[in-house]
């Protein structure tokens, strides 16, 4: 098991109950899907995750020690002023990673998000997906053990989502990364992930937890399988059911 919710819960100064009586575990090497309405506390549970905030109650932990980790947030927030190889090496001049160093791990990891030959391109020049595939190589260059992905492909035309839904399960079995992905998306969460968790309304809770044992490699054929479809009514019928 790599990472372990225990009782989690959030209070914040302002009275408000984001998160009560969490518990969960993610084992290394899945990728594990967050869904339920808005509010519910998908996001504060990551930022947990992250050690950006701390739990009023309850505990995170990790075995062996927080692995390397990487967070991608559903706007790219890139620096409008640097162009892409800058941007995507920005995790790595934090760590004081040599310059030469930096710059092809950077490189490089634009490469594997399609991004080859935009490295000096401004964000201005980039769509919305291209930019989010800077997000992405920012988070890969740093080579996180965990990745955590707060609706990354959200406000994504469905083309662009499905493609980077498709680099995003390549990443993740090239890699042996464990992804905690936060989505509002039934389909999504079916096509992408070893398992959801639907969470019920503030204070954010677990309600289920589904394996989906559909196999992999999935690609754009998957989409209209009847594994596929019976994912995502599972999914529906759970959000509906316990979540509604």
């Amino acid at each position: 098991m790599l990472l372990e919710l225990d009782a989690i819960s959030k209070i914040f100064d302002s009275g408000t109950v984001a998160l009560e009586g969490v518990s969960l575990q993610v084992a290394e090497g899945e990728l594990l899907s967050l869904v339920g309405p808005s509010g519910c506390g998908k996001s504060t549970l990551l930022r947990l995750i992250a050690g950006l905030i701390q739990p009023t109650a309850g505990s995170v932990s990790f075995a062996g020690g927080k692995p390397e980790t990487a967070f991608v947030f559903q706007e790219p927030t890139l620096m409008p002023w640097a162009d892409v190889l800058t941007n995507a090496r920005l995790a790595l001049d934090l760590e004081h990673v040599p310059r030469r160093e930096g710059e092809a791990r950077a490189a490089a990891a634009l490469a594997r998000a399609g991004l080859k030959g935009f490295e000096h391109a401004y964000p201005r020049e980039l769509s919305g997906g291209m930019k989010m595939r800077v997000s992405i190589a920012r988070a890969i260059a740093a080579r996180p053990r965990l990745l955590l992905m707060d609706e990354p492909f959200a406000a994504l035309d469905e083309p662009a989502r499905q493609a980077l839904n498709d680099d995003l399960l390549g990443l993740w079995r090239e890699d042996g990364l464990t992804i905690v992905f936060v989505t509002h998306s039934i389909y999504e969460s079916a096509y992408l992930s070893t398992r959801v968790v639907v969470m019920g309304a503030r204070p954010g809770r677990v309600l289920d937890d589904i394996a989906l044992d559909q196999p992999f490699p999935r690609d754009e054929r998957h989409r209209f399988t009847p594994q596929f479809a019976a994912a995502a009514a599972k999914i529906a019928a759970a959000i509906k059911e316990k979540a509604g």
